[in-house]
C-alpha cells in the first residue's frame, strides 16, 4: 500500500502539471479569460442578435396592448392585441419613435415649449416619444402648472394640437371651475382662411367640439388672438433652432434627452433675462 501510495502521488504531481501546462497553454492562444469552448464569433454574433430580435418583438406586442388599452377596447382584444407588419423598433434608442419632420420621416422624440407672451419665457417643458400632439394639451398644462406655479388662463396652439380628446379636456377643466381660454388651429391654415367673415347663424346643436373651435377662430376676436401666436412661441424655436443651431439631441432615452431639453430651456430663459436686465 505504501508503495502504491508513492505511485499515485507521483502520478497525480505530473496530471497537475500537465493541467497546469495546458491551461497555460490555452491562456495563450484563447485568452486568460476565456475557457476556449465559446461559440465562433460569426455564430455568437448572430445567437445575440436573435436575442435583440425576439426582446424587439416582445416590445412591440407590450406596445401594441396598451394602445389597445388605451384605445378602450375589451380586455380580450387588449390581450391578443399583435404590432401591425408596418410597426418599427429601434435599436439604437428602444425609446425613440418615428416621427414626420420637415425632412420626411426622422427617427426621434416630441420636444413640447410653453411660452409665455410677454418676455417670450418658456414656462414648461417636456419631452414625448408621441408621434403627435392629439393627446399632449392635458400633460402640457399640468407641466405649466408644475414647473412656473400657477395654470394659464388663455392657450394658443397649431392644428397638430387640435382633436377631440384635447378640447374634451379643456371644456372638462371649465366646467370645473379652471377655465382656459383656448384657440388651437382646426386645421392646416389656407391663405387668408381666417380672415374670412364668420359664418352668419347658431351652430347646429350637434357640431364637434373641433366645429366650435373652427367657428371660434372666425370671428374678428379669434383672428386677432390667434395671430398673435406667431409672434410668441414662434420666434423662441427659431433663435434656439437657427441662433443656436440646436436641432437635434446628442443623447439617447427619454430620461437623458427629457434633461438634455430642459437644459436647452433653461439656457433660453437665462440669455433672455440676462439681455433683458442689461437692456
Amino acid at each position: 500500500m505504501q508503495e502504491r501510495q508513492r505511485q499515485l502521488r507521483a502520478e497525480v504531481r505530473q496530471l497537475l502539471a500537465q493541467a497546469e501546462a495546458v491551461d497555460a497553454a490555452e491562456d495563450a492562444h484563447y485568452g486568460a479569460d476565456r475557457r476556449g469552448d465559446e461559440l465562433p464569433a460569426e455564430l455568437q454574433r448572430r445567437e445575440t442578435r436573435l436575442k435583440k430580435i425576439r426582446a424587439a418583438q416582445r416590445a412591440l406586442e407590450e406596445r401594441a396592448r396598451q394602445s389597445a388599452e388605451k384605445a378602450g377596447k375589451p380586455r380580450a382584444e387588449v390581450q391578443s392585441a399583435k404590432p401591425a407588419d408596418k410597426d418599427q423598433y429601434n435599436f439604437t434608442d428602444p425609446e425613440s419613435r418615428l416621427m414626420k419632420g420637415s425632412d420626411g420621416l426622422v427617427q426621434g422624440y416630441n420636444a413640447q415649449a410653453a411660452v409665455e407672451p410677454v418676455l417670450q419665457l418658456i414656462v414648461g417643458q417636456s419631452v414625448t416619444p408621441a408621434a403627435n400632439d392629439k393627446q399632449q394639451i392635458e400633460p402640457m398644462v399640468q407641466v405649466i402648472e408644475q414647473q412656473s406655479g400657477q395654470r394659464p388662463t388663455g392657450l394658443l396652439a397649431d392644428s397638430g394640437y387640435c382633436s377631440e380628446k384635447n378640447l374634451a379636456y379643456l371644456a372638462a377643466l371649465g366646467q370645473s371651475g379652471y377655465p382656459i381660454d383656448c384657440y388651437i388651429a382646426t386645421g392646416k391654415q389656407k391663405h387668408d382662411e381666417y380672415r374670412q367673415p364668420c359664418s352668419r347663424g347658431p351652430l347646429p346643436r350637434n357640431a364637434t367640439r373641433v366645429e366650435r373651435m373652427k367657428r371660434k377662430l372666425q370671428t374678428k376676436v379669434g383672428r386677432a388672438i390667434y395671430a398673435t401666436r406667431k409672434t410668441i412661441v414662434e420666434p423662441v424655436f427659431g433663435q434656439i433652432k437657427q441662433a443656436r443651431g440646436f436641432r437635434r439631441f446628442l443623447l439617447r432615452g427619454l430620461a437623458k434627452v427629457r434633461g438634455e431639453w430642459a437644459l436647452v430651456c433653461l439656457t433660453h430663459n437665462i440669455l433672455k433675462l440676462h439681455r433683458l436686465c442689461n437692456a
